[in-house]
C-alpha cells in the first residue's frame, strides 16, 4: 500500500466532524454491505471488488493508494480501524490492487470502472448572485438540479443507460456514477468522446459570445427545451446578475450579434441605471426593433433570426452543464465513496435526486442525536430514506448484472453445437 503526505483538496483540518465522530459513524452507520455489493455487482465476493482500488484521504493530509478488499467484514474492518476523513473509489485492475508494491506497475492493468460526472457550483460562479464561494442555497442549487435534469435525459435517450444515480458532494456539487456494463467497459478514448458530446459550454467566457454552430445538434436543441422555461425564474428573477450594469456590459452585451445594437443598449443602461436582468432582456428586442425601422422585409427578418439564436445561446452559457473534465475522462480517476461524510460540514453524501436540496441532507451530528434518542436504531433516523434508495439502485444494479451472466452462460452452451 502506497501512502502520500501531499495535501488533498478536501482533507485540510477545519470544524466538521471530529476523530472520534467518525469512528461513531463508521462503527454505527455506514452502509459497508450495499456499497460493497454495488462495487462488486454481486452480495457474493468476486473480482470486481477484490480487484478494486479505494483509497483513503486523512485529516492529516496522508492519502493511500492501492487498497483492496476481499470480503465485506474486511472492508468494514479496514476502513474502521483507518478512520479516514473519506475514501475515494477507482478502478477495478487485472490484478488485486494491494499488491501493487511487490509487482511491476507497468503490470497493473485498469480493467473497468463506472463512467462518472462532477458537476460543482463554482462553474455557475460567474451568474449566481444569491450565494458565494463555498456557500450554497434552494436558489442556486437548481443551477445543479437542472444540470441533473440535462444529462439524466442524455444517458437515456441519447447512450441508453439505465442504471445511474447521483449522489450530493456533501457541499455545492454532484456526482453521478453511471454502472451499465456498457459504461465501465469504455476505454479512456471512448469516455473522452462521452464527455465531449455532453461537454457543450467548456468555459464561461463572460467576454466571449458562445456563438454555437446553426442548425443545433439535436442533444442541444432538447437541452435548450428543457432549460429555456427555467431562465426567467432563476437567471432574470431570482440571481439577477445583469441588474449590475459592469455585469450586463461584459457578459449580456457581447453575447449579441449586431455592434450598433450592443452600442445603443450601452447607452440607454448608462443613461437609465440598475435596471433589471428581465428589463434589460426586454430592453433588447425593443431597441432593436427601434433601429430598424425601415430596412428590408428580408434584412430585418435575418436580423431578428441572429438576435434569437444570440438570446438561445445567452439560455445554453448561463444554465447548461459544466463538468470537471478530469473526473470523467479517465478510468484510473478516483472519487468519493457514496455516504462519506463532508469534513467541512459534516454532511452526509447521500443519493439525490433533482428535487433534493442541500438542507434535505443529514449531517452526522444530527445523525448522533437521532441514534442517541431511538436506542441506536438506524433504520429511524433521517438517514435510513437515503439508504433506501440506495439498496433499490443496488438491486436494480445487481440484477441486470446476473441476467447479463446468465445470457453469456447460455451463449457460450450454445456456441458449442
Amino acid at each position: 500500500m502506497t501512502t502520500s503526505v501531499a495535501q488533498t483538496s478536501e482533507s485540510k483540518p477545519g470544524n466538521g466532524p471530529s476523530t472520534s465522530d467518525m469512528q461513531y459513524y463508521y462503527q454505527y452507520l455506514y452502509p459497508f454491505k450495499p456499497i460493497f455489493t454495488w462495487l462488486n455487482h454481486s452480495p457474493k465476493p468476486g473480482r470486481d471488488m477484490i480487484n478494486r482500488e479505494l483509497a483513503m484521504a486523512f485529516r492529516s493530509g496522508a492519502y493511500k493508494r492501492y487498497n483492496s478488499f476481499d470480503s465485506v467484514q474486511e472492508f468494514k474492518n479496514q476502513i474502521q480501524r483507518a478512520n479516514p476523513d473519506r475514501f475515494e473509489i477507482g478502478a477495478i485492475y487485472n490484478k488485486p490492487p494491494r499488491n501493487m508494491d511487490s509487482i511491476l506497475k507497468a503490470e497493473m492493468k485498469p480493467l473497468e470502472k463506472e463512467v462518472v460526472f462532477d458537476i460543482d457550483m463554482d462553474d455557475y460562479d460567474s451568474y449566481r448572485t444569491c450565494c458565494s464561494g463555498a456557500s450554497v442555497c434552494s436558489k442556486c442549487w437548481k443551477f445543479i438540479s437542472l444540470a441533473m435534469k440535462v444529462i439524466n435525459v442524455a444517458l437515456v435517450e441519447d447512450f441508453g443507460y439505465e442504471d445511474f444515480i447521483w449522489v450530493f458532494s456533501g457541499r455545492r456539487g454532484a456526482h453521478c456514477w453511471v454502472s451499465d456494463k456498457r459504461s465501465r467497459l469504455l476505454s479512456d478514448i471512448q469516455r473522452r468522446s462521452v464527455l465531449d458530446y455532453m461537454n457543450v459550454v467548456r468555459e464561461r467566457n463572460l467576454d466571449k459570445r458562445l456563438n454555437l454552430k446553426r442548425p443545433y445538434h439535436p442533444h442541444l436543441t432538447r437541452s435548450l427545451d428543457i432549460l429555456k422555461p427555467y431562465f426567467v425564474e432563476i437567471i432574470l428573477r431570482e440571481q439577477d446578475p445583469w441588474r449590475d450594469d459592469d455585469m450586463a456590459f461584459g457578459s449580456l452585451l457581447t453575447g449579441l450579434h449586431d455592434k450598433n445594437l450592443i452600442e445603443v443598449l450601452k447607452r440607454y443602461w448608462k443613461s437609465n441605471p440598475r435596471r433589471s436582468s428581465e428589463q434589460k432582456w426586454s430592453d433588447i428586442d425593443a431597441l432593436a426593433a427601434s433601429q430598424l425601422k425601415h430596412p428590408s422585409s428580408s434584412k430585418k427578418t435575418d436580423f431578428f433570426n441572429k438576435l434569437h439564436e444570440c438570446k438561445e445561446d445567452l439560455v445554453l452559457a448561463t444554465l447548461y452543464p459544466k463538468l470537471d473534465v478530469e473526473v470523467t475522462k479517465q478510468t484510473i480517476h478516483l472519487l468519493k465513496a457514496p455516504f462519506c461524510i463532508h469534513p467541512a460540514t459534516g454532511n452526509v453524501c447521500v443519493p439525490i435526486n433533482e428535487t433534493f436540496i442541500p438542507s434535505n441532507a443529514p449531517k452526522l451530528i444530527e445523525l448522533q442525536r437521532e441514534m442517541e434518542a431511538n436506542g441506536n436504531k438506524v433504520e429511524n433516523t433521517s438517514l435510513q430514506p437515503f439508504l433506501d434508495q440506495f439498496q433499490q439502485f443496488v438491486n436494480q444494479v445487481t440484477r441486470k448484472e446476473l441476467a447479463s451472466a446468465k445470457r453469456e452462460r447460455e451463449d457460450d452452451v450454445d456456441s458449442q453445437f
